[in-house]
C-alpha cells in the first residue's frame, strides 16, 4: 500500500506518495538523506493500492512530486508523474522528484 497526499494550491498540486513501509524511517547514502520519520505527515494522506493511485491523481493538475518507494515510484510512473529516466536511489530504495515549470 502507498500513502499518498495531494497538497493543493493556486498552482496546481504537490504530490506526495510513500510506500507504506517506509513511513518511520530515514534513509541515506552518501549525501543523500530521505527522512521520512520527522516528515511523515508530509506523506501520510489517504492509503491507497498501487493500481488505486490512478484515482486520485490528476497527472494534469501535477506540478511536483516526491515520491519514495518501489509501489509509490512504479505507481507514478504508471500515471506519468514520473519520468522513469528520473529515479534515483538511496540504498536499494527508488525515489523521485518531478518538477512542472510553465511560462
Amino acid at each position: 500500500m502507498i500513502f499518498l497526499k495531494i497538497h493543493k494550491s493556486d498552482n496546481g498540486d504537490m504530490v506526495a506518495m510513500c510506500d507504506e513501509s517506509l513511513i518511520g524511517e530515514v534513509l541515506s547514502e552518501g549525501a543523500i538523506e530521505i527522512n521520512i520519520r520527522d516528515y511523515s505527515e508530509f506523506y501520510k494522506g489517504e492509503l491507497v493500492s498501487k493500481e488505486g493511485v490512478a484515482d486520485v491523481i490528476d497527472a494534469n493538475r501535477v506540478y511536483t512530486a516526491n515520491v519514495v518507494g518501489q509501489e509509490a515510484v512504479d505507481a507514478a510512473i504508471g500515471c506519468n508523474v514520473i519520468d522513469p529516466e528520473s529515479v534515483k536511489k538511496v540504498g536499494d530504495i527508488p525515489y523521485a522528484q518531478a518538477f512542472r515549470v510553465s511560462k
